[in-house]
């Protein structure tokens, strides 16, 4: 099992990460899922995050989430064949969570360090913590 702490770390390189570990058969588990960062203006992410939201009727879909971990899970299935068995199969081996479970605790946390923030070369970005609020999730 491959538990990835989230903190500090941007959203489409953990999500890569995770979705060619899942495919190769290990199970994965992302924490604080609040603490991951997008890369780009404010105003764009929000207005994109916005507009996918807003997309499709309330019946029929799609359905986009609010809360940070279903954000992380959604960006991962994205980067996974979930429509064919095997991408299937590796997304249900995905988990992502808020803060630490208590299960977890103990275990080694592995962290990406291609994935840092420190690598992005400006200083645009944003936190799911920030958009899930502007989405209307109802989070501390």
């Amino acid at each position: 099992m491959i538990i990835i702490d989230g903190t500090n770390l941007l959203l489409g390189r953990i999500a890569s990460f995770a979705a060619k570990k899942a495919l190769l058969g290990k199970t994965i588990r992302v924490i604080n899922s609040e603490k991951i960062y997008i890369s780009g203006k404010k105003e764009n992410i929000l207005e994109q995050y916005k507009i996918k939201r807003e997309r499709g009727t309330h019946t029929t879909g799609p359905f986009f989430p609010r809360y940070p971990d279903q954000i992380v899970k959604r960006t991962i299935r994205g980067m996974l064949p979930y429509k064919k068995g095997r991408g299937k199969a590796a997304f249900k081996r995905v988990r992502c969570y808020i803060g630490v479970p208590k299960e977890f605790e103990k275990h080694k946390k592995i962290t990406i360090k291609d994935a840092n923030i420190s690598k992005l070369p400006n200083l645009q970005y944003l936190d799911l913590k920030t958009l899930s609020k502007n989405l209307g999730a109802k989070i501390e």
